[in-house]
């Protein structure tokens, strides 16, 4: 095999509700359901962890819910890792889209509902106290992520506010773990955020404070986040600030690319380094009717070999230039008299069950089966994808 991903990095990650092996993708059920879906749907494309979102979950159903039902497990019946994402993401988008939704201060964030109006502060305090409630494997901590277009000073004060609000995280994480009674074996994974936008050296700032923070508390940060977009004001990949920022990150820590991302932004972070990603893609554009389909020149999709160990692949080729897969769209006319497989390299149960020319006739009738079965097929893509990455190392 040719080594060329050498910097992806097998580990395993002991959660309270399993065990995950990186690199791993998570698909995003923000409100505690993946559109469309049924949890049988997820287990069958191969999924094995999810992420929840704290501000749409605290928003709705609520908190009493939560509790009522035994945290967000028993909510969803759902039983493997889950990772809930703090929501400053979510509520900061509100605010810097519309200062009339809320005010960001040093102390707190104070919020509009966009449900129905109704006003709410989030502290760095609240936010971890409710990911206690909603009882999950893995949680992270509220920071500030402005967008990349902010000047660097504004960037800069963000930083500084992450850090802080980190540091208010983990004291709250330690007192909650002793209020609770929650041993080492059972205590959630906690992740901090790294900020900095398209400025290296404010990553580094940011990464050198969070480090900080732990040292002085004497808890090791789980893992390290890459906090708002990795893409630039113009749209492009940002490689070298996603380089710089996994390198900055101690290798004992899990690294996570928050909002990773399209197939081959994946591939580039795995070898970069980074260990975990999620990402509304490939459900989002399967219900668009985009599906991701594996190209045919290389030995990777003989399927059977791959998984007997006998692989012939040369990831030079395969992954570098990205063209390892294209993309449907299974709207288009052309595919109304397709009656080939999706995908003749797929297990998934589209494509062992149905053709082209039915799933346009899906689309074009406005079934949701069509989306469904849509979503189901790229997740099994991004499954064999993570697979892959996985047997890409020594």
């Amino acid at each position: 095999m040719d080594l060329f991903l050498k910097n992806i990095r097998n580990r395993t990650i002991k959660t309270k509700n399993g065990d995950l092996k990186t690199p791993f993708f998570m698909p995003d059920a923000t409100r505690g359901f993946v559109k469309f879906l049924e949890n049988e749907d997820l287990e069958k494309s191969g999924v094995v962890s999810l992420v929840v979102n704290t501000y749409h979950l605290y928003l709705q159903p609520g908190m009493e819910v939560m509790k009522k039902a035994g945290g967000i497990h028993g909510f969803m019946n759902y039983h493997k890792p889950l990772l809930s994402d703090s929501g400053g993401y979510q509520i900061f988008s509100l605010i810097h889209k519309n200062p009339d939704m809320g005010e960001i201060n040093d102390n707190e964030v104070v919020f509009r509902s966009p449900l129905d109006g109704s006003k709410h502060v989030l502290t760095p305090e609240k936010s971890i106290q409710i990911q206690f409630d909603l009882g999950v494997d893995m949680m992270v901590c509220l920071d500030d992520p402005p967008p990349n277009s902010y000047s660097k000073e504004k960037i800069s004060r963000a930083v500084k506010r992450t850090v802080a609000w980190a540091e208010r995280c983990l004291i709250e994480y330690k007192k909650q773990l002793e209020k609770r009674k929650i041993d080492k074996e059972r205590r959630p994974l906690i992740f901090c955020v790294i900020q900095g936008g398209e400025h290296i050296d404010l990553r580094k700032k940011c990464t050198e404070g969070l480090k900080e923070v732990g040292e002085k508390h004497k808890i090791n940060w789980d893992g390290y986040g890459f906090g708002a977009r990795h893409i630039d004001v113009k749209g492009n990949f940002m490689e070298n600030v996603l380089k710089k920022t996994a390198d900055f990150i101690p290798d004992e820590s899990l690294k996570f690319a928050l909002g990773v991302g399209s197939p081959k932004d994946v591939v580039r972070c795995a070898e970069m380094g980074w260990d975990m990603f999620d990402c509304v893609i490939p459900t989002r554009e399967g219900r668009h009717g985009r599906l991701f389909v594996w190209e045919n020149d290389y030995d990777i999709f003989e399927k059977n070999s791959l998984k007997n160990g006998k692989d012939k692949i040369n990831f030079k080729n395969f992954f570098v230039k990205g063209d390892f897969y294209s993309t449907i769209n299974i709207n288009n006319k052309n595919f109304k008299k397709d009656f080939r497989a999706v995908d003749e390299n797929c297990d998934c149960g589209l494509c062992k069950n149905h053709s082209r020319a039915y799933l346009n006739h899906l689309f074009r009738s406005k079934d949701p089966l069509g989306m469904r079965l849509a979503a189901i097929h790229n997740l099994r893509f991004y499954s064999d994808l993570m697979e892959i990455l996985r047997k890409a190392v020594k």
